[in-house]
């Protein structure tokens, strides 16, 4: 295929250019500070002139795409003041729906965040672990902007039948250099509290996005994108039980799986992580 992947400097963007590469598609990122190389352009997707100019075509480099993957955003809150996260980030998003639909795009993954869930989960999730059953719960204005975002694409699926949107709600992306520090939470499992000890490794990220490019079909999916296990060595089961002592367990939790439950992801997809932190550290 030919994709855009807007946001392709940043973290999550690396892993996604580089394993959509790897698996032989074509890749034309557009960011606004794009790397000097071919295949590298930047774009403000703050103004819609611009966005749909380069997804119709970018003079010799492309005369169209099969599909976009959209990460770029002020990708956490408190980076900038709360408007000009949402300034920056629902715009842009509509931006880039929007030139994706004037040009006939049907195939689109958008980056959501775990946040909509409700993190920092001052207030107790509905029970453990969580999934998307339950109304979101953005406690941010960054996350009031995913949850809008997600919005948004659930009506542009309605108008139009026959496209495919899937918005990933990733957990706390991380590559394998941020490994060093998970030792250093062990011992307060307070510290990880705010997103039930969740992580998701960058290329396991990367392998859920060209899933999704590959398999899904027309219509709206949100899912959570974690790895199988949390960040802690602790059995989960325990955690859940000395920090979230009120809220329902709804299965029986094995070992150190994940509190944020990634089986629409598996089902849907056919998605499985196959990185992890212990790996990294030989733990």
């Amino acid at each position: 295929m030919r994709i855009i992947v807007t946001g392709g400097n940043g973290k999550l963007g690396r892993a996604v250019v580089a394993h959509l590469k790897e698996t032989g598609h074509e890749v034309f990122v557009f960011d606004r500070v794009a790397a000097r190389e071919p295949g590298y352009f930047p774009v403000d997707l703050t103004d819609y002139g611009q966005v749909l100019d380069a997804v119709l075509g970018l003079e010799e480099h492309h005369s169209g795409v099969d599909a976009i993957v959209h990460l770029a955003a002020v990708p956490a809150p408190g980076i900038v003041p709360d408007v000009a996260t949402f300034d920056n980030n629902v715009p842009s998003t509509y931006h880039v729906l929007q030139a994706a639909r004037r040009a006939g795009i049907k195939r689109i993954v958008t980056a959501s965040s775990e946040t909509v869930l409700g993190l920092p989960f001052d207030i107790d999730p509905p029970y453990i672990p969580v999934d998307e059953a339950y109304d979101a719960r953005p406690e941010s204005t960054y996350s009031l902007g995913k949850h809008l975002e997600e919005q948004l694409e659930i009506q542009l699926c309605r108008w139009d039948p026959e496209l495919s949107i899937t918005a990933m709600r990733f957990s706390n992306v991380m590559e394998p250099g941020d490994y060093a520090a998970f030792p250093s939470w062990q011992d307060d499992a307070t510290l990880r509290r705010w997103n039930l000890w969740g992580y998701i490794d960058a290329r396991d990220a990367a392998d859920a996005v060209l899933k999704a490019l590959e398999v899904r079909g027309p219509g709206f999916e949100r899912m959570i994108i974690a790895n199988a296990d949390t960040v802690m060595e602790r059995p989960s089961a325990e955690l859940a039980a000395e920090v979230f002592p009120d809220v329902p367990v709804t299965k029986q939790l094995e070992g150190r799986e994940t509190l944020l439950s990634i089986e629409t992801a598996r089902r849907l997809l056919g998605w499985e992580p196959s990185h992890s932190w212990r790996d990294e550290l030989g733990r």
